[in-house]
C-alpha cells in the first residue's frame, strides 16, 4: 500500500503543529521550511484539514494554523480521510472494470476475482491507521530524539 503524496504531507503538516507548534497557530510557511514540502501545496492541504475540524485558522498577526483538538485525539486515519476522503484500496477491479465474463446465454455478469476481499483489506487497514494518534507520533519522534523548532520566545537586547 502507498500512501499519496497528499496524505503523506498531511500527516506531516499535523505531526509538526503537534510537536513544534505548543498549542500556537503556525504559519504554514513556517512547516513549510521545516518539512521541505512547497508551501503553496502546503496551504491547499491544510485548507482540506480545516474543512475535516482538524485544525483552525487564525488571520492576522500571530495568526496560522492550530491543531483543533489535541494530539491524543487526532488519528492518522482522520488526516488522511481529510485530504483524500474515505479509505479504499486500489487495485481490486470495480464494477465498471472488465473484470466480469458473461455466463451462457443470459449475459449476466460472473465475477472473476475477490471483489469481496477489498472491502475488507480497506477496513483493517483502517483500523490501523485509526490506532495511531499524533501524540504516539510526537512520543515516537521524542524518543529517537527528532530536533524540536526554537520556541525560546523573543529575545530582547537593549
Amino acid at each position: 500500500m502507498r500512501l499519496s503524496l497528499q496524505a503523506r504531507y498531511a500527516i506531516c503538516g499535523l505531526f509538526d503543529l503537534a510537536y513544534n507548534g505548543h498549542g500556537e497557530a503556525v504559519r504554514v510557511r513556517e512547516i513549510s521550511e521545516r518539512q521541505g514540502i512547497p508551501n503553496r501545496y502546503l496551504e491547499q492541504i491544510f485548507q482540506r484539514l480545516r474543512r475535516g475540524g482538524l485544525v483552525t485558522a487564525k488571520r492576522g498577526p500571530g495568526g496560522g494554523y492550530s491543531l483543533s483538538r489535541t494530539p491524543a485525539e487526532i488519528h492518522l486515519l482522520a488526516a488522511i480521510e481529510a485530504v483524500e476522503g474515505p479509505l479504499t484500496l486500489l487495485g481490486g477491479p470495480s464494477a465498471d472494470e472488465g473484470a466480469t465474463a458473461t455466463e451462457g446465454t443470459g449475459g449476466a455478469p460472473v465475477r472473476s476475482g475477490p471483489e469481496f476481499l477489498w472491502g475488507d483489506l480497506a477496513s483493517q487497514v483502517g483500523a490501523v491507521l485509526e490506532g495511531v494518534t499524533l501524540e504516539d507520533v510526537c512520543r515516537r519522534a521524542a524518543r529517537d530524539a527528532v530536533p524540536r523548532a526554537n520556541v525560546a520566545g523573543y529575545e530582547y537586547q537593549i
